[in-house]
Formats: structure tokens, C-alpha cells, sequence
């Protein structure tokens, strides 16, 4: 270093690298060198020269960092320092020149934004880096009222955009950074904030979005795009996105939507540092804003529409909230330690109830500073008896004024709080808490307590009710007052009674006035004994008089009495669908418990199914499938000696085609089964998804359950599961698809179901005409679900008698004898196509039976591909038969290994036996599947070895033997043979 302090650049750039160095020093030196230098292009190159060493590194190595810091540093030191106000009063008009002559002041700072601007474009992505790493340095160290030639503005404001779309990340981060000062909020067309957009959408790197989300400037254009980051699918990017918002987004600018979902995402956020971030920044930010007033943040969240997220955001509030702090912002509350009835709102009682929840959250910790906040379990019931008992019930008019619906429903929701309050109640002792389950009682039965609120009553009841038996008690107790309430009744007076009473009055009158008048006769005779005994007899008159009076006026007056009346609740014809709908349900529910109600109703849940809204409508349908499901058509039955059955209003074809379908128990009438499933065969056809599919799977789980037995049925479900129509519906494909596969392998039986809506179902397809969307299903695929839903070794249970004919026996005489109705329809070739696919038992009958068919068919059918068929399967046939004629004539035949020995001897044998095994191996391969059950069959006479007998010796017989038993044998021997290796 010279004495001037000054040093070269060479030794700048030198010790710049070393992090301890002052750099604040290199610089004032370097500058006090390049202020007494006349010519300065050579200090210009030079410099240059010396920063390209560091532009070239791509790794963020400190010693290169640290260059990149002082060459920033020393290039914007050029620039004049901010002044202060005083200063800047003063010098007015010297900045005003100043301005007019920026560039021409600072030629270093000019040529060092020039030579990078032109350096941004170059192959190596490490200068790109350093290119845009020093802008940004740059442009962030200029002082904050510092000013750039427009030119030069726009020259790096296009260099920069091009650099943000650049193919290495942190080329792109470092271009998003340096344009953080080029941005114009107020502009709406600003190319920086655009692109920060267009990054924040699209980029695929956290790490770029996380930088733009640094710098982005908040707007109601960038707003939408910043709080979309919340959701962004990486930790660090969402924990950003909510720390800018805390920082840089005042609450009033968000909606009360926006408001709720930041809170509901990231209170529920995956990760913890972002759910810290929610509560450690945001909402303190939020309520600085506020004045720290956390009611009114509550009101600025809707609490009565979002009360769970309030709750949860109180609940973060008060775990970063000292616990002398708690009871020092509580409610203003009463000497009775509550809330005085007029001034409870939605947020206040909100806030009491989360305030308490979370001190009783503490546990033995809390019960102190929870007697502060809450009263006597027996202050609080009373007190919140009168309030649920002030809320008012609204007619259907005053339903339709909207002031007084939103009263009644704000009033509902600080009634739900306050029921949740009771939890926080201490109702150990048995006196408080018989008063709370009193008022709780007394609450439900109440006919104007709101529907809203009875299942946070009875929740509330049930949990102070230990025992389950006194639970079931009370709410039985409960509903009976509902349904059979205590009610006044008067007794009506009897006529004969009340005519019998006025004569005896109108006698005794007359008694006494006749002893009256005698009674002066006496006295003035002056008898005084005998009137005396008058005077006496006229006492007991008028108290005989008096008791008669009495008695007319007691018989007079209406006697009333409390008995118990049942309560009739019209919800099944209520005006309002969503109560016609949960009475429907109540009601199928109720006949699960009861035949007798069941009974009762059936025909009304058959009317409704028809004729109701389809909402209605589908919950009636459930409700008859349950109730066919648990007692079977038999209750049809029980049904009609009261009811009788709605009639159907099925086509008079649909009417044919149910007439099969009603193959149930003998005892059914078939008149009740077949509207019923003439009312489902409609529903099938119905253009309403939800109906259609509700019955597909009734219809099914009735088949299922074999409370019905209908191949008609079951070919409209196979139909209706190919059908173009329902591709959309996916429940009704995944629910038939399961149900064919577990119906056909269920039973025997349901394979004869499935066998017999075979033919129905091809025909169907096969005629259907051009214009119906069945005429696009491909009936092979169907003719193949078919075959394999009735393949005997598909069943899970397979028949213990081997004897008995397999479904595919009848179904190849069926097709052979739909086949031989018409040989020329086009359906022909289909049919034969079946036939080889089938696997066929080993009964001799069937295979003669079925060998003349095809003969026959042989015989007219003219199309060639199905000859081939029919021929092939003959040959099959034929050598089935000579392979059992062989089993039975070598069962009883020892075998010789050398048999093999003297069959070479011959070699036209030989060739015989090839013949013959190339025949053997395509009637393998053609109908292997009727091997199946026999090797099933050799399989399960395998024994475990613990029982068997011991072998009989047998004699060796002689050579000519075994050349006569190879004689007879030797033709099938070789086809045996390949055929045990084939099945293995």
C-alpha cells in the first residue's frame, strides 16, 4: 500500500477474497486511486480483467462470494449518499443538476452495468449466474432514492427477462432477484410483475418460486398468485408464501373466504414448520393489525359459518399466549361469572367457550383459573334454560322475512355454544348433576326447542349418564313425552244425572217453603214447641238444598284432567321434502324392528317409491328392499289380507316378462311379487342415474340373498351392466360386475339362473335395432362373461354329486336347439363358436345326445365357418368316447415298460401311434377344459399314505402276454401319455 493509502487493483481484488478484510477500507482506498486518474479506461479494463477470474466460477465458493461483495460495493460507492432532510432543503437545486447529469458522474457504474449487460448472453451458465448475481447486488445496494438512466432501466429490465427463463435454476433465481427494484405495482401491464406471475405458476423448481415470493410486490393482481403458494406441494415454498402474507398483507385485504381457508390450511398443514409459521406469524400479525382485539378478529372470520376453524385458531392463539395473560384478556363477565344474556353475540360466546376448553384442556392445572370463567354447574343450567327457552319459533311467514330468520339462527348458534360449555362444567357431585340432566330433559321435550340443537342435547345427556341401561331409559322416557305428551282433558257432564239433580232441588224448595208457611201458622197459634221442631226440620231443608246446589255446579263445571295423548307427527306428508325424506327413512327403520309395522306400512313406502321426489323416492326404495331382505316376500303375503298392492304401470311387455320373474316361495302372491318387480323392472328403465343404480343393486343383493330367482331379471342386470348408456355410472358397473362374479360362483343353482337368461340376453342384443345403444355392445364379449359365469369349476362349492350334468350340458343343447330352429339366422356362427368354448362332462348320455344335435345341424347348416365348428367338435366327441372305452378296458390291464420296446419292432405301428398322438394332442389342446374335472377327481383320491393297503403281488406274465396286451392297447397309449404331460 502506497502512502496515500491508495493500492492497485490487483491487490485489491487480492485481499479482497480474504473475508476478514475491511472492505469498506479496499474500497476508499481503490476509489482514492481511481479518482486521481485521468484517463480511466485502462483502470476500466483492468478491473474487468480481474473480475472475470470470479465470473467463471459457477460454486458458491466464499472466496468468490466475497470478490462478487467488493466488486458491488466498490462500483456503487460512486454514487452520492442519501442526505438527510436538512441536507436535501439546502441542496435543492444541486440535485435537481445533479439528476440532469447522473450518468456522466459515475462512467464507472456505467461501463460495469454495460459490460455485464453485455456478457448475459454467453455459452457458460456460470457467467450467466455471475452476470446476474452482480446486477442484482447492484441494483440492491443503490441507495433507496437512487436513479438510473431510463435507457439503462430498460436495457437491464430485457436482460433480466430473458435470464428468468433461463435453463439453470439459479440463474433464474438470481434474475428474479436483481428485477426485485424494477417492478411498477401500480402499472398494470408491468412486464417484471408478469413474469414473476408467469414463474410463480409454472416454474418447476422450488427454490425460483421461493425467490419471487421474496421480492414480489403485493397487489391485488399478485395476491391471488402469492396465496395460491400456500398450497404449493413444497414445505419450504407454503412456509414462504405464509410468512410474506403476515409481512406484507394487511388482514382488511383478504376476504373472509381468503381468511378461513389460510387458517384451515395451514393450521392442518402436513408440516410443523408451517403450521409454526400460522401461528407464530400470521396470526400475531393479524392481531397487531388489530389492536390485539381477538373478538374482532373472530368477526372478521364469520365465526357462525366456520365455528370449528375459529375454535382452532383460538386454540393457537392461547398456546403462544402466557397463562397470566388468559385470564387478564377474558370476557367481560358478571358477578355471576357470566355473560349477561343481552350482550351475548357469536364471537364473545365463541370465545368463552374456547377459552374454557382450553383451561380445562390443563387438567388439575386448570380447575383454579376455570372456577374464574365459569360458574356453579347449577347457575349455569338455569341460566342457560332461560336463554334456550327465549329463542323464538318462527311461523312460515316469518320464515320468509329474512331479519328475522338470521335473528333466530344467530340466537341457534350462541344456544350451540353454550350447550358445548356444559362439558366444562364440574358435575362430579350427584345434586348438580341431576339438575343439568333435569334441564337437559326438560330442553328436549320442549316442542319448540329447534331441531339444530337436539343432537348436541342429547349428546350432552348421554354423557352424564354413565350407566348404558339409564341411558337407554332416559331417552326412551324422552321420546314418549315427545310422541305422548301430558295433556288436559275435560269430562263431559251427564244429562241424566244433571235432570235428576234439579228435581231433587226443585223438591226440597218446595219442602221448605211448605215448612216455612206452616212454621208462621205455629207461631201465630203460638204452638213454639211445634215450632221449634219446624225450625229444625227447615235447618236440615236448606243444607240438603245447599249440598244439591253444590253438587250441580261441581257436575256443571268441566272436569279436567292430565293423561297422556299421542302426539301425531305428519312428517310423512309435510309440505317440506327434507322432512318428507328423513320421515320415510325414520319410518323403514322403525319396520326393521317391527313385522307388525312393517306390515303396516309397506304399502304406503311402495306409493311413496313411486310417486314422491326422487330423493324420496330412493329412500323409500332402500327401505323395501331392507325390509324384503330381512322377512322375505312372505310379508307380501301377510300384506295383502289388509293392503292391496299399488298397481303397476308397466307396459304390457314388461308385464309378460315379469310374470317369470315372480319365481318365489309358493305361499307369495303372485300378484303383489310381480307389481313389485314389474315397479323395479321401471326403475331400471328410468332416466334418473341415482334410481336407476339404487334398484340395480336392491335387485341385485335380493338375487344375491335368493329372496328372488329370475333369469328375466338378471339378463336386464347383464344388459344393463354392457349398456353404452351407464359407462358414466360408475357405481353401478363396479356393483353388478362384483355381483355376477359372486352370484354364478355362489350355487349351483345360480348357474341355472345365469344358463337359462342366456338365449333372452343374445336375442335381445342380436335383435336389437340400429338406433338403441344396446346395438353397439359386442356380443361376444357377453356370450363370453356367460361361459365362464357357468363353468363348474368356477364354483366355490362344487356339487358332491360327479353323476350330475354340468350347466354346460344344457346350455349346448340349448344352443344346438336354438340352431336348428333357424340354421341361417347370423347368429349361427356365434352359437358355434360357444359350443367349442363349453366344458362338457364325461356322462356318455349328454355326449350321444348332444352328437346326434350335431349331426342334424350338420346336415342344414350351410356356412362353412360353423361346418369347421360343428366337425371338430363331432371329432372331439368321438375321441372322448373311445379315450372312456380305453380307461374302462385298461383299468384292469398291468402295464410293462417294455412295452415301448416291442412297439418299435413294427415301424407302421410306429407311425400309427404318431398319428394317432398328433390327435390325441389336439383334442387336448381343443378340449382341455373337460380334463378338469376328472383330474380334480384323481387329485382328491390322492391318499396321505397312512392308510393304504399293501399291494397284492402279481405274477409276471410271460412275453406273449404282454405282446397281446400291447396289441390292444398300443394305439392309446402314446395319447395317454402326452396327455398326463400336458395336464402337469
Amino acid at each position: 500500500m502506497t502512502a496515500d493509502n491508495e493500492i492497485d487493483i490487483k491487490e485489491a481484488f487480492q485481499r479482497a477474497q480474504k473475508g476478514h478484510n475491511n472492505k469498506a477500507k479496499l474500497v476508499a482506498s481503490l476509489k482514492s486511486r481511481y479518482n486521481k486518474l485521468e484517463d480511466k479506461t485502462l483502470f476500466h479494463e483492468e478491473f474487468v480483467h480481474y473480475l472475470k477470474y470470479a465470473m467463471i466460477v459457477y460454486k458458491r465458493e466464499p472466496v468468490v462470494e466475497n470478490v462478487i461483495e467488493f466488486a458491488a460495493r466498490f462500483a456503487t460507492s460512486f454514487q452520492s449518499p442519501p442526505k438527510t432532510n436538512e441536507e436535501g432543503e439546502q441542496q435543492e437545486e444541486e440535485e435537481e443538476e445533479e439528476d440532469e447529469d447522473a450518468e456522466d458522474d459515475h462512467p464507472f457504474l456505467s461501463f460495469i452495468f454495460n459490460f455485464l449487460l453485455e456478457s448475459h448472453k454467453a455459452s457458460s451458465h456460470a457467467v450467466r449466474f455471475r452476470v446476474c448475481q452482480l446486477i442484482n447486488k447492484l441494483l440492491g445496494s443503490m441507495a433507496e432514492n437512487a436513479q438510473i438512466d431510463d435507457d439503462l432501466f430498460d436495457r437491464i429490465h430485457q436482460a433480466m427477462l430473458v435470464r428468468v427463463t433461463d435453463k439453470f435454476p439459479n440463474v433464474r433465481i438470481q434474475a428474479a432477484l436483481a428485477m426485485t427494484r424494477l417492478q411498477e405495482p401500480q402499472d398494470p401491464d408491468c412486464p417484471t410483475i408478469n413474469a414473476y406471475m408467469l414463474i410463480l405458476e409454472n416454474d418447476t423448481n422450488a427454490e425460483v418460486r421461493r425467490a419471487v415470493l421474496s421480492c414480489i410486490a403485493m397487489s391485488p393482481r399478485t395476491l391471488p398468485k402469492v396465496l395460491k403458494r400456500t398450497r404449493d406441494i413444497k414445505e419450504n415454498v407454503r412456509k414462504l408464501a405464509y410468512q410474506v402474507l403476515a409481512d406484507k398483507v394487511h388482514i382488511k385485504a383478504l376476504s373472509i373466504a381468503q381468511r378461513v381457508s389460510l387458517l384451515q390450511q395451514g393450521l392442518h398443514d402436513a408440516s410443523e414448520a408451517v403450521r409454526e409459521v400460522v401461528c407464530a406469524r400470521l396470526l400475531p400479525a393479524w392481531l397487531v393489525r388489530l389492536d390485539g382485539n381477538i373478538i374482532e378478529l373472530l368477526h372478521r372470520l364469520d365465526v357462525e359459518n366456520c365455528a370449528e376453524t375459529a375454535l382452532e385458531t383460538l386454540k393457537a392463539i392461547f398456546k403462544n399466549t402466557p397463562t397470566e395473560e388468559l385470564l387478564q384478556n377474558r370476557l367481560e363477565l358478571d358477578k355471576r361469572k357470566l355473560i349477561p344474556e343481552d350482550s351475548l353475540t357469536c364471537e364473545n360466546v365463541l370465545y368463552w367457550r374456547a377459552l374454557c376448553e382450553f383451561i380445562r384442556g390443563k387438567g388439575d392445572d386448570g380447575d383454579e383459573m376455570l372456577e374464574q370463567v365459569l360458574p356453579d354447574a347449577a347457575t349455569y343450567a338455569n341460566y342457560f334454560c332461560g336463554y334456550l327457552k327465549a329463542v323464538p319459533v318462527l311461523s312460515e311467514e316469518q320464515r320468509a322475512d329474512f331479519n328475522q330468520l338470521e335473528l333466530v339462527m344467530t340466537k341457534e348458534f350462541i344456544s350451540q355454544q353454550l350447550i358445548h360449555l356444559i362439558g366444562c362444567l364440574d358435575t362430579n357431585e350427584e345434586g348438580v348433576r341431576k339438575r343439568v340432566l333435569a334441564v337437559l330433559q326438560d330442553m328436549l321435550a320442549l316442542p319448540q326447542t329447534p331441531s339444530s340443537l337436539v343432537f348436541l342435547l342429547t349428546g350432552k345427556l348421554l354423557s352424564l349418564i354413565p350407566d348404558d341401561h339409564r341411558r337407554i331409559q332416559t331417552v326412551a322416557e324422552i321420546i314418549s313425552d315427545v310422541r305422548e305428551p301430558i295433556m288436559e282433558t275435560s269430562q263431559p257432564v251427564d244429562e241424566n244425572e244433571s235432570r235428576r239433580q234439579q228435581v231433587q232441588l226443585a223438591e226440597v224448595k218446595v219442602c221448605i217453603l211448605e215448612a216455612k208457611q206452616t212454621l208462621e201458622d205455629c207461631i201465630a197459634a203460638q204452638e213454639f214447641n211445634r215450632a221449634a221442631e219446624l225450625k229444625d226440620s227447615i235447618t236440615d231443608l236448606e243444607n240438603r238444598r245447599n249440598q244439591i246446589l253444590q253438587e250441580i255446579a261441581e257436575s256443571n263445571q268441566t272436569t279436567d284432567k292430565e293423561a297422556h295423548i299421542e302426539k301425531i307427527l305428519p312428517s310423512i306428508a309435510s309440505t317440506h321434502p327434507a322432512v318428507r325424506n328423513m320421515a320415510v327413512v325414520c319410518l323403514g327403520t322403525c319396520a326393521l324392528h317391527s313385522k307388525e309395522l312393517a306390515k303396516t306400512h309397506m304399502v304406503l313406502l311402495l306409493q311413496i317409491a313411486q310417486l314422491d321426489e326422487v330423493k324420496i323416492r330412493i329412500s323409500a326404495l332402500r327401505a323395501i328392499i331392507d325390509l324384503l331382505l330381512l322377512f322375505g316376500f312372505q310379508l307380501l303375503s301377510e300384506t295383502a289380507a289388509t293392503h292391496t298392492a299399488p298397481p303397476s304401470q308397466s307396459s304390457p311387455d314388461k308385464q309378460e316378462d315379469d310374470n317369470a320373474a315372480a319365481e318365489e316361495k309358493a305361499d307369495v302372491p303372485e300378484d303383489t311379487a310381480q307389481s313389485i318387480l314389474g315397479m323395479l323392472s321401471e326403475f331400471l328403465d328410468s332416466e334418473v342415474t341415482d334410481l336407476r343404480t339404487e334398484t340395480a343393486e336392491g335387485l341385485a343383493k335380493l338375487m344375491y340373498t335368493d329372496r328372488i330367482s329370475s333369469a328375466k331379471m338378471l339378463s336386464r342386470l347383464v344388459l344393463l351392466w354392457y349398456n353404452p348408456g351407464t359407462e358414466d355410472d360408475t357405481r353401478l358397473r363396479h356393483c353388478l360386475g362384483v355381483f355376477f362374479q359372486l352370484y354364478a360362483r355362489e350355487s349351483r343353482a345360480h348357474q341355472d339362473v345365469v344358463e337359462e337368461s342366456f338365449l333372452p340376453t343374445v336375442r335381445t342384443l342380436m335383435n336389437a335395432p340400429a338406433t338403441s345403444p344396446l346395438a353397439e355392445v359386442d356380443v361376444n364379449n357377453v356370450v363370453e362373461l356367460f361361459v365362464e359365469l357357468t363353468r363348474t369349476s368356477a364354483l366355490i362349492k362344487p356339487s358332491p354329486n360327479t353323476e350330475e350334468m354340468c350347466v354346460h350340458d344344457y346350455l349346448a343343447v340349448r344352443i344346438c336347439g336354438e340352431m336348428l330352429k333357424d340354421p341361417t339366422a347370423p347368429e349361427v356362427r356365434l352359437y358355434a363358436k360357444t359350443l367349442s368354448n363349453l366344458e362338457l362332462s364325461r356322462d356318455e348320455t349328454v355326449r350321444e345326445d348332444l352328437q346326434t344335435l350335431l349331426q342334424q345341424l350338420v346336415q342344414v347348416v350351410k356356412d362353412r365357418v360353423c361346418l369347421r365348428a360343428l366337425e371338430k367338435m363331432i371329432s372331439q366327441l368321438a375321441d372322448s368316447k373311445e379315450q372312456a372305452e380305453l380307461l374302462s378296458a385298461t383299468a384292469l390291464q398291468p402295464l410293462d415298460v417294455n412295452a415301448d420296446e416291442a412297439a418299435t419292432d413294427d415301424p407302421s405301428k410306429s407311425a400309427k401311434r404318431a398319428k394317432r398322438s398328433n390327435a390325441g394332442q389336439r383334442k387336448v389342446c381343443t378340449a382341455k377344459g373337460s380334463r378338469k374335472p376328472s383330474r380334480r377327481a384323481e387329485s382328491s383320491e390322492e391318499s396321505d399314505g397312512e392308510n393304504v393297503p399293501e399291494s397284492v403281488p402279481m405274477v409276471r406274465p410271460s412275453r406273449r402276454a404282454k405282446t397281446a396286451a400291447l396289441e390292444k392297447t398300443k394305439l392309446d397309449l402314446n395319447p395317454l401319455i402326452n396327455q398326463e404331460a400336458n395336464v402337469s
